[in-house]
């Protein structure tokens, strides 16, 4: 019962905590704040380990996880204050400091963050103290005294206590937590509701600058091999918003500032749309992307060019004296995104996206506004949610990432991956079609070679190229003999690079090492 008693306790916390969050951030809620100081101080290794094992599950897996600490944890309480009711109630309040703690941490955290885990503690205070009090075991007759007043006991023997109240008021704050935490996900949906509406409600011009027609050859038919361009609900997700933010079109702006900066930008998002719209094909890729890993994938990207907007806020690169060198990106969620500004003006497609694959960003991907920067990892280059560009000095700020120990500066490295036939398959002897995608952003692929067993490398048939910030589709017809195989694939670019052998992991800079699948051939 004292258990059960913390358990509805810690619910009515989290109930209260999370209703108040409606009216400072998401963020701010103690599920999310914890969940995301978690994921501020998880090594590079255990994000890797994530990443790699639960993918874009990553974050449900951490959020089920909290949330089952949490619940052993208020079980604990709970016991703990039937022996000792003090020590209960302050354990709950140190439980609302820790949610404070977190969320004032959090990038972009500030005091009012902290409001609700300390507003959520307080009445679960009180909820704590109504149920251990039913709980208080009523002396019976046998403890009596000679005299017929009640015994020194610590509870009698039939573990007598006020049941009926305790059912009463453990229903009743059971109740009212439901009730708090549907107002609170109404709140929150109707928030949500009017981002959805304005997304709808978007209709984006044709481009100024439209992308040409993806060649006839740039798709090979090869069972096995995935799309040139990726769906949009298919395309690989990875950063650290544990909740999507859903942001209001009509109400986002976005600044330009900083060093170098002699005309500060202030625009919205009908501001971007009056301007001229480039589209591009372009394929990106996380830094956490193992050897053969999924996290790549090509899209048709709408939006405005960004090197034009920094011109227009007199921004200059380093190569022609600007003073800062690196572009910091802020997301609405606090996260920080750090670009070579040379990188950014060298007169490559970096733009401020808005559309994607033909429609107004989905809000997985950085509705209502988000940066692509062809041939840097994401996390260099990608940021999504877009609210704020600060123009400084990678001497003088160190973006998200790079205080984790990663890179600086992370230019896409080439790799090559082999989609078919699947790790442990077992084909037919025969002639077996061998297919994957290689990619180099913005350097290309000049030449794909697969080798079985170690032997020597045959050259594989190189789909047509579309542009060299996209990956490019390959096939070698290979004549299978049973027994067992192991098949590897190298790429080389057209700068005239070829994929290293030596195997790293993803920290600091991007893998490498050629993929390789076993198989059975029957």
């Amino acid at each position: 019962m004292g258990a059960l008693s913390g358990l509805i306790t810690g619910a009515s916390a989290l109930a209260v905590a999370e209703l108040v969050a409606v009216s400072v951030r998401p963020e701010a809620s103690p599920v999310n704040a914890v969940g995301g100081a978690f994921i501020d101080r998880t090594p590079p290794w255990l994000k890797d380990f994530a990443v790699r094992n639960f993918g874009t599950n990553d974050k449900l897996v951490l959020q089920l996880g909290i949330l089952t600490l949490l619940a052993v944890f208020a079980m604990a309480v709970g016991v703990v204050a039937l022996r000792h009711r003090p020590a209960g109630l302050a354990a709950v309040l140190a439980f609302g400091a820790v949610g404070a703690v977190a969320a004032v941490g959090r990038p972009g955290g500030g005091p009012l963050d902290a409001l609700p885990s300390v507003v959520g503690a307080v009445p679960a205070c009180g909820v704590l103290q109504l149920l251990i009090g039913r709980l208080a075991f009523r002396p019976s007759p046998a403890a009596e005294g000679a005299d017929g007043t009640p015994g020194e006991t610590d509870g009698p023997s039939d573990g007598s206590f006020d049941r009926r109240g305790f059912v009463i008021t453990a229903t009743a704050a059971v109740a009212a937590s439901a009730g708090i935490g549907v107002l609170g996900s109404r709140l929150n949906g109707s928030g949500a509701a009017k981002a959805v509406a304005s997304r709808a409600g978007i209709v984006l011009p044709a481009p100024a600058s439209p992308a040409r027609p993806v060649p006839a050859g740039a798709e090979l038919r090869v069972r096995g091999l995935g799309p040139f361009t990726t769906p949009s609900k298919d395309f690989y997700r990875v950063d650290t918003a544990l909740v999507v933010p859903r942001i209001d079109a009509d109400s986002w702006r976005l600044r330009i500032h900083g060093k170098g900066v002699t005309r500060p930008v202030a625009l919205s998002f009908d501001d971007l749309l009056r301007r001229e719209l480039i589209e591009r094909d372009i394929t990106l890729t996380c830094v956490s992307n193992e050897v053969g890993g999924p996290y790549v994938g090509n899209a048709r990207w709408t939006g405005v060019r960004l090197a034009d907007l920094l011109r227009e806020a007199g921004v200059q690169p380093p190569s022609k004296g600007g003073p800062a060198d690196q572009l910091v990106a802020r997301s609405v969620d606090g996260m920080t995104i750090g670009s070579p500004v040379e990188k950014v003006m060298d007169g490559r497609d970096a733009m401020l996206a808005l559309g994607m694959n033909g429609e107004p960003l989905p809000f997985d991907h950085g509705f209502p506004v988000r940066m692509v920067v062809p041939g840097l990892y994401g996390y260099v280059s990608a940021c999504k949610w877009l609210q704020d560009l600060e123009l400084t000095t990678f001497a003088a700020y160190d973006a998200y990432w790079v205080k984790r120990s990663w890179s600086r500066r992370a230019p896409i490295k080439t790799e090559s991956r082999i989609d078919t036939p699947r790790p442990f398959a077992a084909p037919k002897a025969g002639v077996v079609p061998v297919a994957g995608v290689a990619w180099a952003q913005h350097r290309g692929i000049a030449r794909v070679e697969v080798r079985v067993d170690g032997g020597d490398w045959h050259a594989a048939r190189l789909a047509a190229q579309d542009t060299r910030d996209t990956w490019r589709q390959w096939v070698w017809e290979w004549q299978a003999t049973t027994g067992g195989h192991t098949l590897e694939v190298r790429a080389t670019d057209l700068a005239g690079h070829t994929q290293t052998e030596k195997r790293v992991g993803t920290v600091p800079d991007g893998a490498t090492g050629w993929h390789s699948v076993v198989v059975d051939v029957i």
